[in-house]
């Protein structure tokens, strides 16, 4: 085992040098010559935003499981710590070890956001990796991505050697046996892509073959060799329950975006909308018994002495044992002085009771999602939620004691039209209003509404996939028709960068021939893009005008019939179910959710079991 040379000499160089020492409560210490398979599984984003993950924490957990797997955790560094690993020479190296990076046998990309991609190309040059993977040698780790990203992963398709479609808590323990098989039969690196290739969930680029249209267009997708299936299915935990959950969170040294433990309620959600990609690749809805969560909550108020706990999942609310589950957490909670946190919760069963109970030791902000300003447009999305649920929601929290809440929206949704966008402003006049016209409330303290205006981003296997996506300009001038249309002191108004958001719309949607976009703009310098003091709009459009490509194309819409980058992909969720929907949507006819009507997506073929599904409740 080789570690960096004379660290000491490289944190006292850095801030936050606990970002990249390790040590932390609850990490992993194994002996590395004791073990067969090293991982290093890494986050393309700083610590603070990579130690929030979930999904790595369980993976994290699920690999270091295995008496012969070590999982060790690599972020990516920020400005002063690349620049002093560069002088001193110093490769990029895990958390636990100080392990270069490059001396491992796999190295694990989460891909959560594509504003991360330049951080992948510039995570690999920092290890000294090559970054093609056509370029690998055997003295080089596979380079292995998952995550929501994955699920169009042509963009990336030069850089990575294979993707791991859906959940991965059990397919990891397939890859991890089929490399020891492999090392015995002492086979090429080819070999080991091609043997992996038979497991369900796993894409390897290599065994496809791309062709074009004369537009530009994809005439077909193809493998070239046996082992590789035309179509690639995610993988799914049928039961929560029986699948390994951390009994131990890492504790960081400093402050991360969500500083909490978290138990993980249930997965997939049965809304669809219609803009909501987590809310179509995640189905069908799985639940965790809420026995089961308390002995997870136990364990880790235990472990982790957090002074917080996190419910986590798509729409907290819609758990079926949320109440029995309070109730049961309150008893320890109150006790050990923890705080319950309630993401995701709907305005159209928002519980006041339920908000008390569970902040009674600790009281947060309320935070609403209408995404819509007007009825019709949220009719489009399929949000079913209305402005008197709203408005309802927001009076009852108000007399509550709460002073403020947050709303969210999008802007540039399909079909949208200006008087959708003023009713963003309308309605948060409405919920100030309300405030003050009820006689429950402390007028003394004032309210204050935050509106909190996101860009549409089209995003594959929803029904808005062959969606336009606006441009620069065009958001500019919604968000800019917005701030004029907030008449009160009292609404407070962000919104994100819209030029950040067409690039991310851009690589959502994007084919093989981004990676020498991607290539091109590590070149120039691109990375930490999702940090807006490092983003540079002008790097991206050279690299894109060297490389010959308009970022247009990628925006368009797009028809019924065109081949699709991600089509290979087969999520359960059928393609005719998402191209009804989006009919649907250009009518402002809704869907009902799951529990009220099934709608026949598809996704229940892909269960195995009827445990927690909502699939098998109709």
């Amino acid at each position: 085992m080789s570690t960096i040379k004379n660290p000491d000499a490289l944190f006292r160089k850095v801030q936050k040098a606990t970002h990249y020492c390790g040590g932390e409560l609850n990490s992993v210490i194994k002996n590395p010559d004791e073990v067969q398979i090293r991982y290093a599984f890494a986050f393309p984003d700083t610590y603070e935003v990579g130690m929030s993950h979930l999904g790595m924490k369980i993976l994290y957990h699920v690999l270091n499981q295995r008496e012969d797997t070590y999982c060790e955790r690599v972020f990516a560094p920020w400005l002063d710590m690349e620049e002093e690993m560069k002088k001193q020479d110093v490769p990029l190296f895990t958390n636990e070890t100080l392990t270069p990076v490059k001396e491992f046998d796999f190295l694990g990309i989460t891909l959560q956001y594509e504003m991360c991609y330049s951080n992948i190309l510039n995570m690999l040059s920092l290890a000294k990796i090559p970054l093609l993977a056509k370029d690998r040698t055997e003295d080089d780790p596979f380079v292995n991505g998952g995550g929501p990203c994955a699920y169009n992963p042509e963009p990336l398709a030069d850089f990575f050697d294979f993707f791991t479609m859906g959940e991965g808590e059990e397919v990891i323990g397939e890859l991890m046996d089929a490399f020891k098989e492999w090392k015995k039969e002492g086979g090429t690196r080819e070999d080991y892509l091609r043997k992996i290739a038979r497991i369900e969930g796993i894409y390897v680029p290599s065994l496809y073959d791309v062709e074009y249209n004369e537009d530009g267009t994809i005439k077909s997708m193809t493998p070239n060799c046996p082992e590789a299936p035309k179509k690639v299915r995610k993988r799914i935990i049928s039961d929560l329950d029986a699948v390994s959950y951390p009994d131990k969170f890492i504790v960081p040294f400093s402050d991360i975006v969500h500083d909490r433990s978290n138990i993980e309620v249930f997965r997939g959600c049965i809304r669809g909308c219609r803009f909501c990609q987590a809310g179509m690749i995640y189905r069908p809805v799985r639940e965790k018994s809420a026995d089961t969560l308390l002995k997870d909550a136990c364990s880790l108020i235990e472990s982790t002495g957090y002074e917080e706990m996190g419910l986590s999942s798509l729409s907290t609310s819609d758990y079926t044992q949320l109440e029995a589950l309070t109730d049961k957490l309150l008893e320890v909670t109150e006790k050990e002085k923890v705080s319950l946190s309630l993401p995701s919760l709907r305005v159209d069963n928002f519980s006041l009771d339920l908000m008390e109970r569970v902040q009674k030791v600790r009281k947060s902000g309320l935070t609403f999602a209408p995404e819509a300003g007007s009825q019709r447009m949220r009719d489009v999305i399929n949000k079913n939620v209305s402005e008197e649920d709203l408005i309802k929601s927001a009076t009852l929290a108000f007399e509550g004691g709460w002073n403020g809440v947050k709303l969210y929206f999008m802007i540039g949704l399909p079909y949208e039209e200006c008087s959708d966008i003023a009713g963003i402003a309308d309605l948060a006049h409405k919920v100030v209003d309300c405030f003050y016209e009820s006689e429950k409330t402390n007028k003394r303290r004032g309210v204050n509404v935050t509106l909190s205006v996101a860009s549409f981003v089209p995003k594959p296997h929803t029904p808005f996939q062959w969606a336009r996506q606006d441009s620069m300009d065009e958001l500019y001038e919604k968000q800019l028709f917005l701030k004029n249309e907030i008449r009160s002191r009292k609404v407070k108004y962000n919104y994100h960068q819209n030029d950040i958001s067409v690039l991310e719309g851009v690589f959502a949607r994007g084919d093989r021939k981004l990676s020498a976009v991607l290539l091109r703009a590590h070149e120039l310098g691109c990375k930490l893009d999702g940090w807006n003091e490092c983003f540079d709009l002008e790097k991206w459009k050279k690299a894109f005008s060297d490389c010959g490509i308009d970022m247009a194309f990628y925006t368009r819409e797009r028809d019924y019939d065109e081949v699709l980058p991600w089509d290979f992909v087969d999520i359960g969720v059928s393609r005719d179910f998402m191209k009804n929907e989006n009919e649907k949507a250009k009518q402002a006819a809704t869907t009902p959710n799951c529990r009220e009507k099934c709608s026949g997506c598809g996704a229940a073929s892909l269960c195995k079991t009827k445990k927690g599904c909502v699939c098998f409740e109709q």
